[in-house]
């Protein structure tokens, strides 16, 4: 099983403070007892880009923009005698950790032998562009947060002057009390997955402690905001707390700028999302036991563009192969229960005529098992849809079910198996799929 002590995911990493004490910590160059304002007036220059909304990608180019960016924030320093040289710092911020430069094709090692850009030249030779740490990058997007960065490249802050900054209204959750939340959501979902016992009580009582007297019942709902998060970056969620949709919009930011700064976490969680079903189909359960007359509510939301580290971490085409794994067992256990029906039904003719239609004629039928309506004395065209994760996990449905659930919507029916590794529960979505949820492109077909 392993000690849950030793996993990636429990680490806990207060990203926000760390960049607050390298900006305030900078290196920077003295000279006749001044230090050179060049790379804090870079820095700042670049959060000005991300404020205008002209850097909108991880890529630092040396272009005219970035140099009227800086040269406006060097003069703004009032310092005469600084000269207008940004190729320095966009040369040396590389010193600074989080500061990195991709380099031209064919000019490493000319480039590791530099100490510094002494021309314009050196740099555009060089340097393809620069980047951020994508933690960092994605923490700038939050304007508190420029904000507080660019308090510390100018002055250092204590910790008081840090927290006035980021709660601004004393009653909503400040950045910091969000990335302690988002830390230890993170540690459970990490139980979760793999199987672990952990009592949400206990991790709640111990997050206590380090909010500001936050009640229970806030801690609880911010749990549930983080389920939703996850929800809508595709990637599974604790299924204990149901997804609350009307969330703070910082929370997302704190979300994403967790998993820009512990990427391999990504691996983790698509890797468990939906593994661990070699175990078979559950025992034996009645219609009844499983049965959830509630789908889930239809909300509304806008489909955002996800950051490159999500994209690149989360292997869909492996998630897709284990959902077949788990979709099997999920048409066996739905197969059972629909017989099970018919029979106490009192139709144990029909219950002998139920076919698994995916396992004898393929997929591309449109449905998975061909069962029966008791009371119009029907076909029913059953497509069973299965996670290990909660109700509101989105699922994956392919053209030519969504054309088969429009052209037989009388007879046709969404099984949404869920929480299948534990006690397996199912919702069901009647007619056409596009009655129920909103569909978003994801693969394409290539064709010669």
């Amino acid at each position: 099983m392993g000690n849950p002590r030793e996993s990636g995911l429990l680490e806990c990493h207060m990203s926000l403070l760390d960049y607050e004490k390298r900006f305030s910590a900078l290196r920077l160059n003295s000279s006749g007892g001044f230090n050179s304002p060049h790379k804090v007036a870079l820095l700042l220059a670049l959060m000005d880009l991300i404020d205008r909304g002209d850097l909108r990608e991880n890529i630092i180019r040396f272009d005219n923009v970035l140099k009227d960016a800086f040269a406006n924030r060097l003069a703004s320093f009032g310092d005469s005698s600084a000269r207008n040289n940004p190729h320095l710092p966009f040369f040396h911020l590389r010193s600074e950790g989080f500061w990195h430069h991709k380099i031209v094709p064919g000019q490493l090692e000319s480039y590791e032998q530099l100490s510094t850009a002494s021309s314009v030249g050196v740099v555009i030779s060089h340097i393809e562009y620069a980047f951020l740490d994508d933690e960092l990058f994605e923490l700038l997007q939050s304007k508190l947060i420029r904000n507080l960065l660019s308090e510390s490249l100018l002055t250092n802050l204590d910790r008081g002057s840090i927290l006035d900054i980021l709660r601004g209204d004393s009653s909503a959750w400040d950045w910091l009390e969000c990335e302690f939340l988002v830390n230890d959501y993170m540690v459970m979902l990490e139980k979760h997955l793999k199987g672990w016992k952990y009592s949400k009580a206990d991790h709640r009582r111990e997050l206590m402690v380090r909010l500001n007297n936050r009640s229970k019942g806030s801690i609880e709902y911010k749990h549930q905001n983080v389920s939703t998060v996850l929800i809508e970056l595709g990637l599974p969620y604790i299924p204990g707390y149901k997804p609350a949709f009307n969330y703070q919009k910082q929370l997302k930011q704190v979300v994403l700028s967790y998993f820009a700064g512990h990427q391999s976490i990504l691996d983790d969680v698509n890797s468990f999302g939906e593994s661990d079903v070699t175990e078979g189909i559950p025992a034996e359960l009645s219609w009844n036991e499983v049965y959830d007359p509630n789908p889930p509510e239809h909300v509304t939301r806008v489909s955002e563009k996800k950051p490159q580290y999500i994209a690149k971490r989360v292997d869909y085409t492996e998630r897709e192969f284990r959902n077949r794994q788990l979709g099997l067992k999920a048409e066996q256990f739905v197969l059972n229960l629909e017989r099970e029906r018919l029979i106490e039904a009192g139709r144990p003719d029909l219950a002998r005529e139920v076919e698994w239609s995916s396992q004898k004629r393929g997929d591309g039928v449109g449905f998975d098992i061909r069962s029966f309506d008791v009371e119009q004395d029907s076909e029913r065209f059953v497509e069973v849809k299965a996670t290990s994760s909660g109700k509101y996990q989105p699922f994956y449905i392919s053209e030519n079910e969504r054309a088969f659930s429009n052209d037989f919507s009388d007879a046709y029916s969404i099984y949404r198996v869920y929480e299948f590794r534990e006690t397996p529960r199912i919702f069901i979505l009647s007619g056409s799929v596009e009655q129920h949820v909103q569909l978003f492109p994801n693969n394409y077909r290539a064709e010669f």
